[in-house]
């Protein structure tokens, strides 16, 4: 068997790490290209980003709307105050989720795409916590017309608990996982 061959099978193979944990050979990835690492990271940025403005634009044209009701003049001081602030935090993340486009396109032939790929990413999450902020606010306020002011605060808690978890939680844990079982299998093979 060739190489080539042994890469692609999923066989067993004598002596690799990763068969004795799972029974399935998994080939160690190929180093891949700084210049590739970097053009492959910031496709997947502009990927995420198509998504997250897509939802933070909708919300937030949904946002502006509400103003212009004739129901929004009879709401209480509270909930004036929750729609400015979500009001804002939709803007903010508006701005944060497009900006590593507009980074991109001033700074496009700079040769400067690790730096724009880092900075990209943390604008990213910085504009995923501002969603989530703004989803969060939208909520208070649409549920705090809609049942007991207690009640509403309690099931946005708890829907921004589960957003904390998806987002946030789950890739922390992953990470850590990924770090213990790669420790684990460093120690195996020393």
């Amino acid at each position: 068997m060739s190489m080539t061959d042994q890469s692609v099978s999923n066989e067993p193979q004598p002596g690799c790490p990763s068969c004795r944990d799972t029974g399935d050979h998994r080939a160690p990835e190929p180093q891949e290209p700084e210049r590739d690492r970097l053009n492959r990271k910031w496709n997947e940025i502009l990927q995420e980003t198509r998504v997250a403005q897509t939802g933070v634009q909708i919300l937030f044209g949904f946002l502006l709307s509400v103003a212009f009701t004739s129901h929004f003049h009879k709401l209480e001081t509270f909930d004036h105050v929750v729609y400015v602030i979500t009001v804002i935090l939709g803007a903010s993340a508006t701005g944060a989720l497009i900006a590593p486009v507009s980074i991109h396109r001033l700074l496009s032939g700079q040769r400067m795409k690790d730096h724009i790929v880092v900075v990209a990413g943390r604008l990213m999450v910085f504009g995923m916590v501002l969603l989530a902020l703004t989803i969060g606010g939208t909520l208070l306020l649409l549920l705090h017309v809609v049942v007991p002011s207690l009640l509403a605060e309690l099931l946005v808690g708890g829907v921004m608990l589960w957003f904390a978890m998806c987002w946030y939680g789950l890739p922390v844990w992953l990470r850590r996982r990924s770090a213990r079982d790669d420790r684990r299998e460093a120690r195996r093979v020393r």
